[in-house]
């Protein structure tokens, strides 16, 4: 398979925006530590009456 020229991938991108990423969200690791904890703190704080 051939690399389209530079110049057609050009135009595309100006019409379409910027290409994919090469990998998908769920390959990167882009969490930190301070979200994990940040959601549990959430959910303890807004437990409903009925799960005491």
């Amino acid at each position: 398979m051939t690399q389209p020229d530079k110049r057609t991938r050009d135009a595309v991108n100006k019409i379409f925006g910027d290409p994919l990423p090469e990998t998908t969200a769920d390959e990167r690791d882009d969490r930190s530590p301070d979200d994990d904890a940040e959601r549990e703190r959430w959910l303890r704080d807004n437990i409903p009456p009925h799960h005491d």
